[in-house]
């Protein structure tokens, strides 16, 4: 039975034929450990040449590309100092900086006429993503945020079964995610300090989490949420046996919480962690009126879920299960990254929409910022989204 239930939900599939008659000239903004994986995935497209690089690091951005053995590359100082040379003749860059500076180096280059794919998260407040979207509106240009996770096939099955109307309507929804130890300082301090990162667990993790259960919904807008947040585990000097000095760096958060009413009368329940004492906070979880699906957690968020997911309904007066089997491997990083680069590649080639829209994102985004204020100003507040 899950087998012919899942079928209902497949699409058909046609290879795309790429046309490499004109290359896509790529710029990368930030030459970090996220820029390996946008080069390696760009350099398996047959139709992108990677012209440029920057870095605010003297040296870095010539060591990264020396590193892949690619000569030709030309590097720069800053953002601004690659996107003003119009010699470039830049049609797209990756922005691959720390969150602090999402924002500014996506409004340069969108300003600039050049089609933006922005990693995650968004930027670190609302502010900077109305910003953006103005920038974006103005440019005519693609704008397109780094949620590879959407692309894989099992949360496509998560948006098909709502879509389906097989749950019904929707009314409460709890989601999340974490690591019982996995606070990322393998790569040094950029993570965890204010000036780089704004945020912790919530931007890092948690905007995927909200990805998954708001794309699958059609993203309705966020109307109050009551956020907390707190770092017992990043400010202590035993958390990091090798680097003590850590926790005297760590300014953001490594847990955070919230209650958030959305638009159609949902609640959503939400729950992110990069440290705690607990394997996982919980299964995801979206209630209907016509059924409920269960969509099990993942050790360390990988892009997908954690194990077959169960449809639960009642048919003829009987309570039913259904199980819906994982989908490929699920768990391929490197594929569900040449996927986000080659929608974005379309979409730039094609003039087509992005395929994660800041217009959805916003909302992530304005979430994220909402559990931030509320946990400072330790009340429950409104989400009030500009218009632009």
């Amino acid at each position: 039975m899950a087998a012919s239930i899942q079928d209902r939900f497949k699409e058909n599939t046609e290879q795309t034929v790429i046309d490499t008659s004109k290359k896509v000239r790529v710029g990368i903004i930030g030459t970090g450990w996220i820029a390996e994986a946008h080069l390696a995935s760009y350099r398996n497209q047959p139709d992108v040449e990677i012209v440029a690089g920057a870095d605010l690091v003297e040296g870095k951005a010539e060591a990264f590309f020396k590193q892949f053995d690619m000569e030709g590359v030309k590097c720069y100082r800053s953002h601004a100092e690659m996107l003003d040379d119009a010699s470039l003749n830049l049609d797209a860059v990756s922005i691959c900086t720390y969150n602090r500076t999402h924002a500014e180096c996506a409004i340069y280059a969108l300003k600039k006429g050049i089609n933006v794919l922005l990693e995650k998260p968004m930027c670190v407040t609302l502010e900077e993503a109305v910003e953006i979207c103005k920038a974006e509106k103005e440019s005519g240009k693609v704008l397109s945020i780094g949620f590879q996770p959407r692309l894989d096939e099992n949360m496509k099955m998560i948006k098909k079964i709502v879509e389906s109307g097989r749950l019904g309507k929707i009314y409460y929804i709890q989601t999340g995610g974490g690591r019982r130890r996995g606070i990322p300082t393998p790569y040094g301090t950029t993570f965890i300090e204010d000036k780089t990162a704004g945020i912790g667990a919530l931007g890092d993790i948690g905007c995927y989490s909200l990805d998954m259960v708001l794309n699958a919904i059609g993203y309705p807008k966020p109307l109050t949420v009551s956020g907390y947040k707190s770092a017992f585990f990043g400010t202590r000097p035993d958390y990091y046996p090798t680097h003590p000095e850590y926790a005297e760096k760590f300014e953001v958060d490594d847990f955070a919480a919230a209650f958030i009413r959305l638009e159609g009368d949902i609640i959503l329940d939400f729950r992110i962690a990069w440290a705690m004492n607990l394997d996982t906070p919980g299964d995801t979880i979206i209630l209907g009126t016509e059924g409920g699906l269960r969509i099990p957690s993942t050790e360390c968020w990988n892009g997908s879920v954690g194990g077959e997911m169960t449809l639960y309904q009642e048919i003829c007066g009987e309570q039913t299960q259904t199980k819906i089997p994982v989908i490929g491997d699920g768990t391929d990083f490197n594929k569900l990254f040449d996927r986000k680069i080659r929608s974005f590649l379309d979409a730039v080639k094609n003039h087509t929409p992005a395929p994660v829209p800041s217009s959805q994102i916003i909302y992530n985004q304005a979430i994220i910022d909402g559990i931030f204020k509320s946990a400072e100003a330790g009340r429950e507040i409104e989400i009030t989204i500009p218009e632009f």
